[in-house]
């Protein structure tokens, strides 16, 4: 058997392309993301749905780069605060440091996203803006594990049924069709879930009020854990690149989510 020097080269070359073949998949830390029932940003990810702005934002940030492979674990609004703390995520998305965050170590990123929670009721006649100035003695439809400011962000269902007379759903659907066939005198629905509803039902969008008076508007942060395999810094880089490319525009926009300037914390 002759030694060939060039087949000794040539299998080492190999061995070392074998090698940078392999090293991207595996370099790519995981990042999971909690995905709570939040639509128009999470629509029911306990049955395994891709829909939602949340996998739309997930696709273009794996598309964007090859350091981190976000993925989606399904959560729900009351569990995603211990999924967080006991590390079954990483991070949480659209949320707000005020939404009972406050004893939960983190990092914020401030995604630069703004959107609002508006009040709806049936237009009738005698019905103006002046209908959402007192919410005394009417029937509220609200969304179960919401944090509103009229009630101080308080979620807590019984104060939210004591103080506000109030019917919880898990359903803006639900809360709309209640204030459509009188059940509830008045519902608030997240403004990007009502352009999105009323665009899929047009005929209901003549048959509601809707209120100047906004709730609150939801700015938007990205929540990090301490241990967590990416950084406020290089999570906020990446969000910046999709601001800069187009691609956070193309995925809001046509819900009427604003993107506005983001501010360092």
């Amino acid at each position: 058997m002759t030694f060939s020097p060039m087949g000794m080269i040539a299998r080492v070359l190999l061995a070392v392309l074998a090698i940078f073949l392999v090293l991207p998949a595996s370099a790519a830390q995981l990042v999971r993301i909690g995905a709570a029932h939040f639509p128009p940003y999470t629509v029911r990810p306990e049955n395994g749905a891709d829909t939602g702005l949340l996998p739309q934002l997930v696709e273009a940030l794996n598309q964007s780069q090859a350091d981190y492979q976000f993925v989606l674990v399904p959560t729900s609004i009351p569990r995603r605060f211990n999924d967080f703390k006991q590390g079954r995520v990483d991070m949480a998305i659209f949320e707000n440091p005020d939404w009972g965050w406050q004893d939960v170590p983190h990092t914020a990123v401030d995604m630069g996203l703004e959107d609002a929670e508006i009040f709806v009721t049936q237009r009738q006649p005698d019905r103006s803006q002046g209908y959402f100035d007192d919410l005394r003695g009417k029937r509220l439809a609200l969304f179960s594990g919401y944090h509103y400011a009229f009630a101080q962000f308080n979620a807590d269902p019984k104060y939210l049924a004591g103080q506000y007379n109030a019917t919880l759903t898990y359903s803006h659907d639900s809360n709309i069709l209640m204030v459509l066939r009188g059940r509830a005198d008045i519902a608030l629905v997240t403004r990007s879930y009502l352009n999105d509803y009323v665009l899929r039902n047009p005929e209901v969008g003549p048959q509601l009020l809707v209120s100047e008076r906004i709730d609150q508007v939801y700015h938007h942060y990205a929540l990090i854990r301490p241990q967590a395999p990416i950084t406020r810094e290089a999570f906020g880089a990446l969000l910046q690149k999709l601001r800069e490319n187009g691609q956070l525009l193309k995925i809001f926009q046509p819900y009427q989510i604003e993107l506005v300037p983001s501010h360092s914390h």
